[in-house]
């Protein structure tokens, strides 16, 4: 079974595919205060979920959403029908770091989608580029809320230099052009919530969807849950900064 459509499988219950609850995306969002007309961009949009609440709150932006799975966008373009908002979005289906600059918007998102640039520096690097001057971005990543067992190491297939601490990760955000103007660290409550959600959605669909790959997405739950909880549960943090684009 594929991992991107296990990955798909695994959000149904939890659209937001980030430890990040729906009060603190709207937060987030409410924050950034964008300005009327406002143009949006969401890089690995997945569902779409931030983008589809910005839009809901500014009722004239519009957005461009760019992610590599068909599924998601499939199931993007079904929520932006409901929502009565998909004349104001357009959707892409092709690789984050691939997307043109051939504009400049208001504000980025990338949340839980470094991983699609090669990490945080390289992410803000190539945000920065879509941005009109002083626009904003809305960027979440994991961060070492504590310093790394070797077990979760080991578990995350990581080295310890792989991620900062959270007073590194801001610095290695602004080292890019930006100021943090404001940010959400995703405490344990919103990590249990997310993790539940992932493993437990996908648990559910392989007992009530049995075949050739009900197995796969059991073997997959499982071993997700078993990293999490004797791996990284309370050490791995999750942020998500909102920038400011500077001179």
């Amino acid at each position: 079974m594929e991992r991107r459509l296990i990955s798909h499988l695994a959000h149904r219950d939890h659209p937001i595919a980030a430890p990040v609850s729906g009060a603190h995306v709207t937060r987030l969002l409410r924050r950034a205060r964008l300005p009327e007309a406002a143009r949006i961009l969401d890089l690995g949009c997945g569902r779409a979920a931030w983008t589809l609440r910005a839009l809901a709150m500014y009722e004239d932006a519009t957005a461009d959403g760019v992610d590599i799975s068909a599924d998601a966008l499939k199931t993007a373009e079904g929520y932006a029908e409901m929502q009565g908002v998909w004349e104001r979005i357009r959707l892409h289906e092709r690789p984050a770091a691939d997307f043109p600059v051939v504009e400049h918007y208001d504000l980025v998102v990338c949340v839980g989608a470094t991983h699609a640039f090669g990490g945080l520096a390289a992410t803000v690097a190539h945000v920065r580029r879509h941005l009109r001057p002083n626009g904003l971005a809305l960027i979440g990543g994991g961060f070492w809320e504590r310093e790394p067992t070797p077990e979760a190491l080991t578990r995350l297939n990581v080295e310890p230099s792989e991620l900062l601490d959270l007073p590194g990760t801001v610095a290695a955000a602004e080292s890019a052009g930006f100021d943090t103007v404001y940010a959400s660290t995703s405490d344990l409550a919103e990590w249990d919530e997310y993790e539940w959600s992932w493993t437990g959605t996908l648990l559910r669909w392989a007992n009530e969807n049995p075949g050739p790959d009900a197995a796969a997405a059991r073997a997959a739950a499982l071993e997700h849950r078993d990293t999490w909880l004797h791996g990284y549960r309370g050490i791995l943090g999750f942020v998500t900064l909102l920038l400011q684009r500077t001179a």
